[in-house]
């Protein structure tokens, strides 16, 4: 069987700069994985070519067995992405963003106010319906970002830092939610600069710097790296020279 995120020597460059260089893991059906790295270890650049908004330089990455580089379209039925910055139609309210997009995701009219009304109390977004996305602060508008990812109930979701802008409160809400989602079965890739969502959230880590995997394992694996047996000791031990 097929695991539902599958990356294979994955590389990319950008001119004479090696972004990333021979990544290979993989996440199957379940698992909440986090990606951790340092600014510009190549989390971002992996994820991209991952959901296929960017084309490797060597290497393949594959969703549910399909390779996204040779067949993007049928991969991406497969998949939910919330990019970095989480672009959206500002000039459209919430319900009408999220209409739109249920609808370019094949979600049948039939069901699709229902899904909506769903996801949106899931992620609180059900006092700002009606309002227009670029009048949102900055957590709505990843909580849309949110909701768009997983509007399709897609079986794989890729999610860069996607708590970004919240308050603790929501925070906390926005990982409840994460991990159950993966209890319900859905692979899930989860870029977070925050070494306590892991422990909170993740059954894995795939850390990465300079673009090259340095650590595959279980937070406890991760942890097991530093004498003090803190994540912030093992993420520092893994990614500062010396």
């Amino acid at each position: 069987m097929a695991q539902a995120i599958e990356t294979s020597a994955l590389t990319k460059r950008f001119g004479t700069v090696q972004a990333v260089t021979g990544v290979s893991f993989a996440v199957s059906a379940g698992e909440v994985v986090g990606f951790l790295g340092p600014n510009g270890a190549g989390k971002t650049t992996t994820m991209r070519m991952i959901a296929g908004y960017l084309d490797p330089s060597a290497g393949t990455a594959r969703i549910c067995g399909v390779d996204v580089a040779e067949n993007p379209v049928a991969a991406k039925r497969h998949l939910g992405y919330l990019p970095e910055g989480a672009p959206l139609y500002g000039d459209m309210s919430v319900r009408d963003f999220l209409e739109f997009i249920a609808a370019a995701r094949g979600v049948a009219k039939s069901v699709r106010r229902e899904r909506i009304d769903a996801i949106s109390a899931r992620v609180r977004l059900e006092g700002v319906m009606d309002r227009r996305i670029d009048t949102l602060s900055k957590g709505f508008k990843r909580r849309v970002g949110i909701a768009q990812a997983v509007i399709h109930d897609p079986e794989v979701l890729v999610l860069d830092e996607p708590t970004d802008g919240l308050d603790p409160n929501q925070k906390h809400e926005m990982r409840s939610f994460i991990t159950d989602l993966g209890r319900s079965g859905k692979a899930i890739l989860i870029s977070t600069h925050l070494l306590e969502e892991v422990e909170t959230t993740c059954s894995r880590v795939v850390l990465i710097d300079a673009g090259m995997v340095k650590m595959d394992g279980t937070p406890a694996d991760l942890r097991a790296v530093s004498p003090g047996g803190t994540l912030d000791d093992a993420f520092r031990t893994l990614t500062v020279p010396g």
